[in-house]
């Protein structure tokens, strides 16, 4: 960093000491500007919890409303066909920046996504919350860019940085969420230069949130069995399981979102005729089990077998509402959908139904996302440390059994998972 040019490592300035110590000097002024970003960014996830809430209380207490999905989806789209269009690549805009840094990210991409999710929500998609918030950190912490005129490098720190606080604070797994900012950019690869900062933002961000009142779901495994050879054999059988889930999910999403693309080419009109077809679904089936967040199935999935349809069909609701244009995050579907799988191949495979759910939970996430291990320390933050060992291979089997397939097209495979794929290293996913 050039001093002359930056703000951020003016502090020696006001402190000679620290021009002896120079780490010291980093390390101060990282924790600074993160504490910043931490607070602004829990206090914004605090409050899209809270509206989250407030959005599926209400849809499940009034059905009807779920009727007018169609006209949100077209609401949705064109708010972001006319005024969001330069933030519409969610995640992947900011991931392309940490990778190629531009244009700061416009301050718009916050409100602008809690209105669409919480839209989303209330109105009966099926979606998640992770997009949301990574989205949100990433485009608070930017406008710190500017601030404190930050170089190209340290850019991409705070981006990481912002994604972290984001990701941690809305799960309550501010390790995961520090390592999930680390990891999610690039395959195979972690930028150790940015480790002090994302801890910082994630951890404190947390805190943030918590010191709101706004609390999250705990959830708990009841049973672990000791590891034996037979045990860790059906963990990798069902590692297997969870990958392909996770790649079909990816594919499935995105084949969606190219459809609907090449057939409907005014693009507000996409989430409305998306809107009609998942309303006729709900309508149909008589149940709102497999829309919004579906946190109350997950939950169960721990303590009862699921049926062997359900994961399927929040997989098939979810790609629907994404890749037609809904807003929303992937990652608590991904977890109804690994959580009921699991469950339900606990029917065949002989290990306990909540370990079973909680390494779906997991490790299909880890595929689709690639990142284990983020995943699998979000298992020990929710579930416990002794389920490290099941969830971690759970997690490690689905990443590889995926493939270089994903969630975020713009992640950029810095290591093949295989040495029989080295020839996609470079690559970024959406390329393969």
């Amino acid at each position: 960093m050039d001093a002359k040019k930056s703000r951020f490592y003016k502090l020696d300035q006001k402190f000679p000491v620290l021009k002896k110590f120079p780490v010291l000097q980093s390390v101060t002024a990282w924790f600074f500007i993160c504490s910043i970003v931490a607070i602004c960014v829990g206090s914004a996830t605090a409050l899209f919890l809270v509206s989250l809430e407030w959005a599926t209380n209400t849809r499940e207490a009034n059905y009807w409303i779920i009727a007018f999905l169609p006209l949100a989806g077209l609401i949705v789209g064109l708010f972001f066909h006319y005024w969001g269009k330069s933030i519409e690549a969610g995640n992947n805009l900011i991931i392309d920046n940490i990778h190629n840094p531009k244009k700061i990210i416009s301050l718009h991409m916050a409100p602008f996504i809690l209105i669409g999710t919480v839209i989303t929500h209330l109105f009966g998609g099926s979606a998640g919350r992770e997009g949301t918030a990574i989205q949100m950190g990433g485009s608070i912490a930017d406008q710190f860019t500017r601030i404190f005129k930050l170089k190209p490098q340290d850019r991409q720190i705070l981006l990481i940085a912002g994604m972290a606080a984001g990701f941690g604070s809305v799960f309550g797994t501010p390790l995961a969420g520090a390592v999930f900012g680390l990891e999610v950019y690039n395959i195979g690869k972690i930028k150790y230069n940015a480790i002090f900062p994302a801890f910082v933002a994630a951890i404190l961000a947390d805190f943030v949130t918590h010191s709101w009142g706004v609390g999250h779901t705990e959830f708990s495994i009841d049973l672990i069995p000791h590891i034996n050879i037979l045990n860790m054999a059906y963990v990798i059988l069902a590692g297997i399981a969870f990958g392909l889930t996770a790649r079909f999910f990816a594919k499935t999403t995105s084949a969606v979102g190219s459809f609907s693309k090449k057939t409907i080419k005014y693009p507000p009109l996409r989430p409305f005729i998306g809107g009609l077809i998942i309303a006729g679904i709900v309508f149909a089936s008589g149940s709102t089990k497999y829309i919004g967040l579906g946190v109350p199935t997950i939950f169960e999935s721990f303590t009862l077998q699921q049926v062997p349809y359900a994961f399927m069909i929040k997989l098939l609701l979810t790609a629907l509402t994404l890749g037609v244009g809904f807003k929303g995050g992937e990652v608590t579907p991904l977890f109804f959908i690994g959580a009921t799988l699991g469950s339900a191949l606990s029917l065949v495979l002989p290990l306990p139904v909540g370990l079973m759910a909680g390494m779906g939970f997991v490790a299909v996430f880890a595929g689709a996302a690639n990142t284990p291990l983020a995943c699998s320390i979000m298992a020990m933050e929710l579930f416990g440390a002794e389920c490290g060992v099941y969830v971690a291979i759970a997690c490690i089997v689905a990443y590889l059994v995926s493939g270089h397939s994903g969630i975020y097209s713009s992640q950029i495979i810095a290591q093949a998972k295989t040495s029989t794929k080295s020839k996609e290293t470079g690559k970024k996913l959406k390329e393969i």
